[in-house]
């Protein structure tokens, strides 16, 4: 008889620190739910020089902090070994997020020490559902470069973005990471920025998953992908009835940086000019205004603040007027470590 696993709802922690860091916006793909928005996200291309200086801003020489390394893709970044060098140094814990081409060698200009993970992206588990979405060519590349990294000892994590158009085939990828050697995995819900905020004619896609179809299938394939011996973090989305809502940007220190010195706290944000700092001539400074940060404190029905104003449509009402589901701080996640 199979064992039941629960998922642990992994709550916010008082000092606990997530560096997202942008190193640029160019990417060499196109895909369909990029959230990455240039006129609010800027277009350039941080020198290493610039970046390290960043990172410092952001460092604790008393406490380690983690950073992702994002784009864009990361690694077109040609200084990207330089750059994790420096941010190793500063105790930080390094995971690099990439699509999976890894450009400029990267396996072969750093070693498996000085990467805490290295992230790969699919969107399914063959070409036929992932390409669409995601560009040509990219599941055969991906998945060779990841079966690379793991032979040469990286210690490797897969990030799988659920919408209506692959959530039916989430199920199929825990055998495939297990093969794989894959050590964590992450299933991110859809997000309506970037892209998938169009509201062009051309954009006509139904991205986001239902309540009950989500919760159906992700906690369920979590499972069997922790029975398989792979660490597993899922977004919460719906809370409890009985659950508290809490905001990570009243809670915890998480900061997205993006190439043009904005500085966000809550991603949901990301395609306005409302964030809370920004970096000036090397210095993090207070963005002036009406922010995101003046939103956190508020405490509505619906659970998150962002979500409400910027995502109504995916908020589900009864007939007494009361939201079916709370929505959950997009950062909380729920876990499955394997025993």
């Amino acid at each position: 008889m199979a064992k039941d696993i629960t998922a642990r709802t992994v709550g916010f922690k008082a000092g606990e620190r997530n560096v997202f860091f942008h190193l640029l916006t160019a990417c060499n793909l196109s895909c369909r739910h990029c959230y990455i928005n240039i006129p609010q996200h800027g277009s350039q291309t941080l020198t290493a020089t610039t970046a390290i200086r960043w990172l410092k801003l952001f460092a604790r020489p008393e406490k380690q902090s983690n950073l992702i390394l994002l784009g864009g893709e990361p690694t077109m970044h040609p200084d990207l070994p330089e750059i994790i060098r420096a941010a190793k140094s500063m105790r930080y814990a390094v995971t690099v997020d990439s699509n999976g081409f890894l450009f400029h060698n990267l396996l072969d200009r750093v070693t498996p020490t000085e990467i805490d993970f290295l992230s790969f992206s699919l969107d399914g588990p063959d070409a036929e559902i992932n390409d669409p979405i995601r560009g040509q060519n990219v599941f055969d590349t991906g998945t060779k470069n990841l079966q690379t990294a793991v032979q040469m000892g990286f210690k490797t994590s897969l990030i799988y973005t659920v919408s209506n158009l692959n959530i039916d085939h989430l199920h199929l990828m825990p055998s495939l990471l297990s093969e794989w050697g894959v050590k964590r995995f992450f299933i991110q819900v859809i997000g309506l920025r970037g892209k998938p905020a169009s509201s062009s004619p051309t954009n006509k896609t139904q991205w986001q998953v239902d309540p009950d179809h989500w919760l159906e299938i992700v906690p369920q394939v979590a499972g069997e992908a922790s029975r398989l011996g792979i660490h597993v973090t899922f977004p919460k989305v719906y809370l409890d009835p009985d659950e508290q809502f809490e905001c990570a940007g009243q809670v915890a220190e998480n900061y997205f940086i993006f190439p043009n010195g904005r500085v966000y706290q809550c991603p949901l944000c990301e395609d306005y000019p409302i964030h809370s700092y920004e970096i000036e001539n090397n210095r993090l400074i207070q963005h002036e205004g009406i922010n995101e940060d003046k939103f956190f404190p508020l405490s509505i029905p619906e659970g998150c603040v962002m979500n409400k104003l910027l995502q109504p449509d995916n908020i589900e009402y009864l007939a007494d007027g009361t939201p079916r589901h709370r929505i959950s701080c997009c950062l909380l996640k729920q876990e499955i470590i394997p025993q």
